[in-house]
């Protein structure tokens, strides 16, 4: 198994963490979509991180299309997504909202990183900015009173996806937003990156 991108992306260190966690072995590299992009491209010529490639050559991208083919890979009661109906239910929800954050980080990343200055547009960055708090408060909203990890009485993909989405934030938005607004999002985070499948894949 190889997975390619850099643990800088949200997306590549999801994927990363739920293979330690599933317990498989895999090969990562770290090639960036920027300055690695023709090698990149001679592995994916759509040069999309995370690009995952299972042992016999199958090749996918987007990952929580790669999530939901490495869950097949094991015996439902491992599975990082629940099978009970009211569990996955939940997950879903905790791990939609997380997505919508996380894209809502990029854009404002994006916006201030990539576009020149001059062609910046501050309401569309304040309306991304909105969106953003507006999917940590249903989060935050989601987990509170759960002390443990989220259903399931073990880590999923609903803790996984909480907590990289809140350290990337952090760390692509410095003090862009306080934790003691969202207390709840943020200790989840802060068990989950205690964790060793998590101290194993540190962003880049």
């Amino acid at each position: 198994m190889q997975l390619i991108g850099m643990m800088d992306s949200p997306y590549v260190r999801r994927v990363a963490i739920s293979l330690h966690v599933l317990g498989f072995e895999f090969e990562h590299r770290s090639i960036s979509v920027f300055g690695g992009y023709d090698e990149f491209a001679r592995i994916n010529p759509v040069v999309k991180a995370p690009t995952f490639i299972d042992s016999d050559g199958t090749q996918l991208i987007d990952s929580t299309l790669i999530l939901d083919y490495l869950d097949r890979k094991v015996p439902a009661a491992q599975r990082l997504m629940p099978e009970e109906t009211l569990e996955r239910t939940y997950a879903l929800r905790v791990t939609g909202f997380a997505l919508a954050a996380t894209e809502k980080t990029v854009q404002q990343v994006y916006e201030r990183a990539l576009r020149p200055a001059e062609r910046q547009h501050e309401p569309w960055f304040e309306r991304v900015h909105a969106q953003m708090h507006a999917a940590w408060g249903v989060l935050d909203t989601l987990v509170a009173g759960r002390d443990g990890w989220l259903c399931a009485g073990r880590i999923t993909q609903a803790d996984i996806t909480a907590a990289v989405a809140w350290r990337f934030m952090q760390h692509m938005l410095p003090g862009s937003v306080d934790a003691a607004r969202y207390p709840a999002i943020a200790a989840l985070s802060a068990r989950a990156e205690a964790l060793p499948e998590f101290i194993a894949t540190p962003l880049e």
